[in-house]
């Protein structure tokens, strides 16, 4: 399934985010958009999953725009996990992924078998069976992350959506939340555009790396490709070194702010 965008402008108010943004997400990979706070991640994750209306440009799922799909229908192909996201702690697991069957049901009626067994696959893919039927509250946040991203998943999506996944996490529940998207991602296929802040985990899951900065795409590449310490200084403005783990994994180590080591011109400041 080709996932488009065009010439995209989009904002709030008289503050405009993204100005002529393109890109195309390769079927089946995964995609990380990286990029200081402010500089339109989430509002570009926001409107390719048609929670924000662009200004300008499109959208485009297999050359139709998404904001001119059926919602419904939409939701079949494509699911969005925002940032943020709130159910009653009192919804148990299995409750909570039974909703991402809506997409598939007329009206209030009950679960169809086909709902009961792609829940039942959902729960033993995202390793949540012993979970099941723990309510939201009694779990851990890299649980109940999961428990989330099984949501998404019972809408059988062919792109999944993820706005800052591990955000508020500790480090090992981060790991968990990564390993789970890339192994879902290599059993099924799914196409996955994400927002990361941390470089390292969007170097250890992603295909390709997305970098944004004033309103535009800087880089595309994969993550060798942008884990380059002038990319770094350009995006971010900070001094970094990077190394590759046995595994031919890069990984950065930050030394400092372009402010703290010189001036925009490279110049000492001392």
């Amino acid at each position: 399934m080709r996932l488009e965008v065009k010439a995209l402008t989009a904002g709030y108010g008289a503050k405009l985010v993204l100005d002529g943004v393109e890109f195309e997400i390769p079927p089946g990979k995964i995609m990380t958009l990286v990029g200081a706070n402010g500089s339109g991640k989430s509002t570009l994750l926001k409107v390719v999953g048609r929670l924000l209306k662009p200004r300008t440009g499109c959208v485009l799922l297999d050359g139709k725009a998404v904001h001119a799909c059926d919602t419904a229908a939409l939701a079949r192909k494509m699911a969005i996990l925002p940032q943020l996201h709130h159910v009653s702690g009192e919804t148990t697991v299995r409750e909570l992924v039974g909703y991402g069957r809506y997409p598939y049901r007329s009206g209030f009626g009950v679960l169809s078998l086909r709902d009961r067994e792609v829940i039942e696959e959902i729960l033993r893919l995202t390793r949540l069976v012993p979970f099941q039927e723990r309510k939201l509250s009694t779990l851990s946040g890299g649980e109940r992350q999961r428990a989330w991203i099984a949501m998404t998943l019972a809408q059988e999506p062919k792109i999944l959506l993820l706005d800052e996944p591990t955000t508020f996490l500790d480090i090992r529940s981060q790991f968990e939340v990564i390993e789970l998207v890339r192994d879902l991602n290599r059993r099924c296929g799914i196409t996955v555009l994400m927002v990361l802040h941390d470089l390292n985990l969007a170097a250890r899951c992603s295909d390709f790396i997305v970098t944004l900065k004033g309103k535009r795409i800087r880089h595309i590449g994969t993550p060798r490709e942008i884990l380059q310490p002038e990319i770094l200084r350009e995006v971010f403005e900070i001094e970094s070194q990077v190394y590759v783990g046995t595994d031919g994994i890069p990984y950065c180590v930050p030394t400092g702010s372009v402010k703290e080591n010189g001036n925009e011109n490279g110049e000492n400041q001392l």
